[in-house]
């Protein structure tokens, strides 16, 4: 039995607005990569990959706003948010523009979430929705992220970068772990009951 929480059910659809913007972000990430990559590139990547990390919101928003929250976008928005920070993680560390120790304490958050869930919910037909808190922290990180690199690439206005940088960054990775043990709570109640959503955010 599934629970929306007062939202709409989500339909079947498949060529809906939102699912559209959350590929296009898809696509996105092998050019941000690339720029970031490259040196003298940095700044146009850091722009893109700015711009894909803002529009982390807007599938959703449009799915709420337009009524076309699908099946697929609630799993394809939550891909694309992963996939875009690890994708911009990986990239900046290799312009050593962000300490190791800063990516993989995001990256083992998003593995440990993905594994632990994937046990709990393995073969129940469950899912369980995004919750707000997470949102949150994913732009939060990837405002962060953004901020620090564009600092030690010596980007326009460095200094006040990478200080705010770090600041978001203690506050979202705070927040993300956080929400991954909501998250798990989550899980672990779904699993173990009749197939069900645990509803949260919706998203596009």
């Amino acid at each position: 039995m599934n629970s929306t929480g007062g939202h709409p059910p989500a339909s079947p659809a498949i060529l809906t607005v939102p699912n559209l913007l959350s590929c296009t972000r898809i696509l996105l990430i092998p050019v941000f990569m690339a720029l970031i990559v490259h040196e003298g590139t940095e700044l146009a990547g850091m722009l893109l990959f700015a711009g894909v990390a803002a529009t982390d919101w807007v599938d959703g928003y449009v799915a709420r706003r337009t009524n076309q929250v699908s099946e697929l976008g609630k799993v394809l928005d939550p891909i694309a948010d992963r996939l875009a920070i690890a994708a911009g993680l990986i990239a900046i560390m290799i312009r050593g523009a962000l300490p190791l120790w800063a990516g993989v304490a995001v990256i083992l958050r998003d593995v440990a979430v993905l594994v632990a869930g994937a046990a709990l919910l393995a073969g129940r037909g469950v899912r369980v929705d995004v919750r707000y808190v997470g949102k949150t922290a994913t732009a939060i990180l990837m405002t962060a992220i953004t901020a620090i690199a564009w600092g030690n690439l010596g980007l326009p206005l460095a200094a006040g970068a990478r200080a705010a940088g770090w600041v978001l960054f203690a506050v979202g990775i705070a927040e993300s772990y956080v929400a991954a043990l909501w998250y798990l709570g989550d899980v672990r109640r779904a699993g173990g009951g009749p197939a069900a959503t645990i509803p949260g955010r919706e998203n596009g």
